[in-house]
C-alpha cells in the first residue's frame, strides 16, 4: 500500500481522545490519519493506566438529583473545584456532553458496572456532590480504549505507528498545513523518507507531559510533544502550573493513597527514622497526626484545599534534604494507640468499621490492617518485587499524575492557531486547579469527539495554503556537546525537586537558570538517536513553561503549593481577591516566552447551587 503523503484530518496521538477524534472525524466524511509514536494499544495513558476504581464521570438520565437542569450541577462543580480558574463555558460542554459520550461507549461494548435495576452504577468521587462516576473496575480507561480501538480497527482507518510528530508547518496565513516528523521510534519506521504529512486540520492528543518529571506514573513516551509543537507554532497555553501530584511508590507506579495509607504504616528514612510526628505544632497529639494520614487516603491528590497536604510536604522535605523515604508495614508508627483514635473516621468505610481494630493483630500491625482491608494490594505489589510479608518497604515519593492545564482551547476545542485543534489532556481551560475523580476519561470523549467534527468541518470546507519551508533546529556547535540523556535527566530531576510540591521564587529561579545552562550547550544525540533528542527538546519546552508558570502564581491553590521560602513549612494562602484568574503563555515573533493574566469565562447559565469562592 502506498504511503500516506497527507489527509484533510491528521490526529496525533493514539490513546482514548485520539481515537473518539477519529472516529467523530471519519462520521463527518472527513479523510482521517493518526499518528502515533508507539503501537496502537500499546502506548499511551488511556490503553496503561489502571487505579484502584478508575471512574468515567457523567451526568445521566438517572443521575441525582434528577431532572432536566442536573447538568447544571455538574458543570458548577467543575468549574467551583476547578478553584474558578477554567473556562466556564467549557464546563458546561463537558457536563451537557457526557451523557452521550457514555452511551456511545456503551453502544461500543464498554462493560460499565450496573445496578439491580440495569442502569449504569455510580458513586461519588472527590469534589462533586452526587454519585456520578460510572466504571467497570480498575482498568476502565483500557476498556474504553480498547473498545475504541476495535471500532477503530473496524472502520480500518488510516494509521501510522512508531513515528514521531516534531513541529507543526504553517502556510502563509499562519493556518496549519503539515505535520513534520522525526525518524519513528522504531528502527522498522514505515515512513522512514518521508518527513512531512500534509494535513487540511491538525488534532493534537497527546497527553499529558509526565515524562518531563523525573517521578511520574505516566508511560514512556508522554515527553510534552503536543505542548511543544503547539508553543512553537504559536498557540497560547493555560494553567500550566496546575499538575496534579499524589505519593506514589518508585518501583511500581502505584498511587499510594485509599487502604494503603488506611492501614497506617510507619513513614520512615533510609535510617529507620521516623519523621512524621516532627511536623507538626508542639502539643499536636498523634491521635490527630495519624487521623490525617487516614484521610491522606480519600485525598490523594495533593491540594492546598485538603489539610492532608502536609504528609506530601512532610515527605518531599525529606527528600529535599537528601533522604529517601518509605511506607514501613511492619509495626505500629511511634506513639500510634487505635484505641484512641475517633470511630468517625471509618463511618464512611463500614468495612473497616466492621473490623476490631483495637485488638491485636490489628491493633498492633500495619500489614493485617491492610491485608484485613484490601487484600488484593498485598498480592498485586509482591507480583511486582515489593513483599509485605517478606518486611520489605515501599519506596515513597511524589509522583507526577495529571497535567490539569495544556493548549488552550474553546468550544470547539479549536486553538489560538487556526487550523489547530487540542483534545484530553494536552488541551487546557477546560480544568482549573483541581477537576472531579473521573472527568479527565470524559473530557478525552467529550472533547476528542468535537474536535473530530469540528477539525473535518474546516478540512472539508477549505484547504489551507502550501505549507512554508523552514529548516529544523540548528546543531549547536558552541562548547562540548553533552549526551541528550544527561540532559533529560537532569531537567527532569530539577523539576521534580523545584515544580513539584513546594515551588518559591528562589527554587523557580535556580531551575530556569539551570535548564538555561542546559540549554546554551549542544546536545549529541548520535547515540540515542533523532526521536529521543526531538523528545528532549519537547521536554526542555515544557519544563521552560510550568517553572514560569509556578513562579508567576504568587499564591497557593489546588496543588499550586507556593511557599515563601525553600525551607517555609507551611505555604502561602490562597488569593481569590488577586489571583482568580489563570496565567497564558505563548511566543513573541522573536521567540521570547510571555506569560499574561486573564480573567477565565464566568458561567454563562443560570446557577441552581452556590459555588464557593
Amino acid at each position: 500500500m502506498a504511503e500516506p503523503r497527507g489527509a484533510d484530518v491528521v490526529i496525533v496521538g493514539s490513546g482514548g481522545a485520539a481515537l473518539r477524534a477519529a472516529l467523530a472525524a471519519d462520521d463527518a466524511g472527513a479523510g482521517t490519519l493518526v499518528l502515533t509514536k508507539g503501537e496502537l494499544g500499546k502506548a499511551g495513558v488511556t490503553a496503561l493506566a489502571c487505579s484502584d476504581r478508575m471512574a468515567f464521570h457523567a451526568t445521566l438520565e438517572h443521575t441525582e438529583p434528577g431532572g432536566p437542569d442536573a447538568w447544571r450541577y455538574h458543570a458548577e462543580d467543575i468549574y467551583r473545584i476547578g478553584g474558578r480558574v477554567s473556562d466556564a463555558s467549557l464546563a458546561r460542554i463537558l457536563a451537557q456532553g457526557a451523557c452521550e459520550a457514555f452511551h456511545y461507549l456503551d453502544r461500543l461494548g464498554v462493560p460499565f458496572v450496573t445496578n439491580d435495576d440495569g442502569l449504569a452504577d455510580q458513586f461519588v468521587t472527590d469534589g462533586s456532590r452526587f454519585a456520578r462516576a460510572c466504571y467497570t473496575g480498575p482498568y476502565t480507561a483500557n476498556h474504553i480504549h480498547e473498545a475504541l480501538r476495535n471500532e477503530f480497527t473496524r472502520r480500518r482507518l488510516p494509521i501510522l505507528e512508531n513515528v514521531m510528530a516534531t513541529d507543526l508547518a504553517l502556510d502563509a496565513s499562519g493556518r496549519v498545513a503539515a505535520v513534520r516528523l522525526a525518524d519513528g521510534r522504531s528502527l522498522e519506521s514505515e515512513i522512514s523518507n518521508q518527513r512531512t504529512i500534509a494535513a487540511g486540520a491538525v488534532v493534537l492528543a497527546t497527553g499529558g507531559a509526565g515524562q518531563v518529571f523525573q517521578i511520574n506514573v505516566f508511560p514512556e513516551g508522554m515527553t510534552g510533544d503536543g505542548h511543544a509543537m503547539a508553543y512553537r507554532a504559536g498557540a497560547e497555553l493555560v494553567n500550566l502550573e496546575f499538575i496534579q501530584i499524589g505519593l506514589s511508590s518508585v518501583k511500581t507506579n502505584l498511587a499510594c493513597s485509599g487502604s494503603l495509607m488506611r492501614a497506617l504504616p510507619r513513614l520512615v528514612t533510609e535510617d529507620d527514622r521516623e519523621f512524621l510526628l516532627d511536623c507538626f505544632l508542639e502539643g499536636t497529639l498523634p491521635e490527630d497526626v495519624y487521623a490525617l494520614l487516614f484521610m491522606k487516603g480519600a485525598s490523594w491528590p495533593l491540594s492546598y484545599r485538603d489539610e492532608s497536604h502536609i504528609i506530601d510536604i512532610a515527605v518531599f522535605s525529606e527528600m529535599q534534604n537528601g533522604h529517601t523515604v518509605y511506607m514501613d508495614f511492619s509495626k505500629n508508627p511511634e506513639r500510634l494507640d487505635m484505641s484512641k483514635l475517633y470511630p468517625d473516621l471509618w463511618s464512611r468505610y463500614p468495612k473497616i468499621a466492621a473490623l476490631p481494630l483495637t485488638e491485636p493483630p490489628l491493633a498492633t500491625s500495619p500489614l493485617e490492617r491492610l491485608k484485613a482491608i484490601n487484600l488484593p494490594s498485598v498480592a498485586w505489589l509482591a507480583e511486582r518485587g515489593v513483599d509485605l510479608e517478606k518486611g520489605d518497604r515501599i519506596e515513597l515519593a511524589p509522583a507526577c499524575q495529571h497535567f490539569q492545564g495544556g493548549v488552550k482551547i474553546n468550544e470547539r476545542a479549536e486553538t489560538t492557531v487556526p487550523g489547530l485543534f487540542a483534545c484530553g489532556e494536552v488541551a487546557g481551560g477546560q480544568h482549573g486547579a483541581n477537576r472531579p475523580g473521573g472527568n479527565a476519561l470524559m473530557d478525552s470523549q467529550v472533547m476528542g469527539r468535537i474536535a473530530g467534527e469540528q477539525a473535518a468541518a474546516l478540512a472539508t470546507a477549505s484547504k489551507p495554503g502550501q505549507f512554508v519551508e523552514t529548516a529544523g533546529p540548528e546543531a549547536d556547535t558552541r562548547g562540548e556537546a553533552i549526551d541528550v540523556r544527561e540532559v533529560r535527566s537532569a531537567i527532569q530531576h530539577l523539576m521534580t525537586m523545584r515544580a513539584s510540591v513546594k515551588r518559591t521564587a528562589a527554587g523557580v529561579k535556580e531551575g530556569l537558570e539551570k535548564l538555561a545552562q542546559l540549554k546554551s550547550r549542544p546536545w549529541d544525540g548520535r547515540e540515542a538517536g533523532e526521536a529521543f533528542l526531538a523528545e528532549t527538546r519537547s521536554i526542555a519546552q515544557v519544563a521552560e513553561m510550568v517553572l514560569a508558570a509556578c513562579g508567576a502564581r504568587t499564591e497557593s491553590r489546588g496543588p499550586h503549593l507556593y511557599f515563601e521560602s525553600p525551607e517555609a513549612v507551611e505555604p502561602l494562602p490562597r488569593r481569590d481577591t488577586d489571583w482568580m484568574k489563570y496565567l497564558v503563555i505563548h511566543r513573541t515573533g522573536d521567540g521570547c516566552l510571555v506569560i499574561e493574566q486573564r480573567r477565565p469565562v464566568e458561567p454563562d447559565w443560570e446557577l441552581v447551587q452556590q459555588i464557593e469562592a
